[in-house]
């Protein structure tokens, strides 16, 4: 183990993850843990948080990247920040072992109380050439490059003569019907719009959009009627939406599957592939010594204390998607515990600051209860799909439900000062309109300064002339007078 490197040497709440529990509860805690003498510890290896129901905005220019991000050392003032990745946990002995960032060697992090807040990551499956050929929708910079990719591919297609290759250019396929997966397909579609009526090489009937839903139906948060709405608005788009279909290779072609009998259901040729079929609680809990349940998230109780059949695990919290948090209202998934959104992280993690702070002076701690306030989601500009819980539950469609989604999120995007951010690049949109400014070489930033920093070989010498051909001499013509007698 490497020299552990300078860090505050006061008793540590380490938290694991800067996500939406992860910050929130540094944010409650830091100021008071540093008054009694301790220090609030984060541990990620990015160095901020992303609001990830902003990402399919992202995508689709609608929203700046860095304003859907909220900067650790920015907001975090009284936090000690250690970019990197927890490895491991000895709860035991309270240690954690760190990975930094910088690729140099792990350490080891002492604590007095730990939350575990690393959240979630994209859920796969072993399906060929999916790795290579997909791209998911859980992170800044994966939204950067899909929007990036979209105009990418319209600009290469104005130019391109094979047909094949043009079609192929201008199919986009997403996979996974949850909100995540169609806020993503409809903010490209809406992108891809926007870009072709500023191409005049490019008809819009050429671009395609298609949906993969294994389901016999699409975002589960919303009715039966509302999800049936939704299908038909798509439909509406030209936007393909094929249910009870699966993606079975990405190798070549994609190849789809019927569900449930798996036989064929065709093939596409697609340079885009969006991968949006759900998460799962991050890996790294299973390198603690931490009670999980079936689906690999830690168990807790109501309070938010991670308890197992032994019972009460000391000094010990989690919340969030990591989380395997009992729903009290009797409404959350079926094996009754809370559905992995941010609606719920966000309160959680204020619920456990609260608990947490109250066990250091041995308070009563209060159970996590939240009704579910509903689900909003926007489908592109004026368009969306909203199902709000306040006085009984109220199904919007179009023009107001888009409205209620930017109004839920607008004020639910952590911090003041990234709120005025995001509502005044809304504003900013509506006069100036979609940006469809195409990034390009980002993920070679150097290319261009290495290229001109090369000397440019030397042009090859000219060939020698060839000689020229001999050509033979006429005989001179004979001038000599003829006289008149000869003629």
């Amino acid at each position: 183990m490497a020299t552990t490197p300078e860090l505050i040497d006061r008793p540590r709440v380490l938290v694991v993850g800067g996500g939406y529990v992860g910050l929130y509860v540094a944010l409650k805690l830091q100021k008071k843990i540093a008054n009694a003498g301790g220090i609030v510890t984060v541990v990620d290896p990015l160095p901020y948080m992303t609001y990830q129901p902003f990402l399919p905005e992202v995508a689709g220019g609608n929203i700046e990247a860095r304003h859907a991000v909220v900067s650790h050392r920015q907001h975090l003032k009284q936090t000690e920040l250690i970019q990197g990745r927890v490895t491991s946990i000895d709860h035991a002995n309270r240690t954690a072992v760190v990975a930094p960032a910088n690729g140099e060697a792990p350490f080891e992090v002492p604590y007095f109380d730990v939350v575990i807040a690393a959240g979630a990551i994209t859920r796969t499956f072993p399906i060929k050439g999916l790795a290579d050929k997909g791209i998911g929708l859980k992170t800044i910079e994966e939204a950067v490059a899909l929007r990036n990719k979209v105009l990418e591919r319209i600009e290469a297609a104005s130019t391109m003569t094979d047909p094949a290759e043009r079609a192929k250019a201008l199919t986009f396929v997403v996979v996974g019907g949850g909100f995540a997966g169609i806020e993503c397909l409809t903010e490209m579609e809406d992108l891809a719009r926007a870009a072709v009526k500023k191409n005049p090489r490019v008809r819009q009937e050429e671009v395609r959009f298609i949906l993969v839903e294994a389901m016999g139906r699409i975002m589960p948060e919303v009715t039966a009627s509302q999800a049936e709405w939704v299908v038909e608005h798509l439909r509406s788009r030209d936007i393909e939406v094929l249910l009870n279909t699966s993606l079975d290779s990405a190798e070549g072609n994609l190849k789809l599957i019927n569900l449930p009998d798996k036989t064929s259901a065709g093939e596409v040729e697609a340079d885009t592939l969006v991968w949006a079929a759900g998460v799962q609680a991050n890996p790294m809990i299973r390198s603690t010594d931490f009670p999980l349940e079936p689906r690999g998230r830690v168990r807790v109780l109501p309070d938010l204390r991670i308890a197992g059949d032994e019972g009460i695990v000391e000094n010990a919290w989690a919340a969030g998607d990591i989380a395997a948090v009992p729903d009290l209202t009797g409404k959350g998934l079926p094996d009754g515990t809370c559905v992995p959104n941010a609606q719920h992280a966000l309160r959680q993690a204020k619920k456990l600051a609260k608990n947490l702070w109250a066990s250091r002076w041995d308070k009563p701690l209060h159970d996590y209860k939240h009704k579910n306030l509903g689900a909003v989601a926007g489908f592109g500009e004026w368009k969306g799909v909203a199902n709000i819980n306040l006085l009984g539950r109220i199904g919007l469609k179009g023009g107001l439900a888009w409205l209620a989604h930017r109004g839920y999120h607008g004020m639910a995007m952590p911090t003041v000062e990234r709120k005025f951010r995001v509502i005044f690049g809304w504003i900013l949109a509506f006069f100036a309109g979609r940006d469809t400014t195409q990034l390009i070489d980002l993920d070679n930033p150097r290319g261009a300064f290495v290229a001109a920093a090369t000397p440019a070989p030397k042009p090859a010498a000219a060939p020698a002339p060839a000689p020229a051909p001999a050509v033979a001499e006429k005989p001179a013509e004979d001038k000599t007078p003829v006289s008149a007698d000869a003629k």
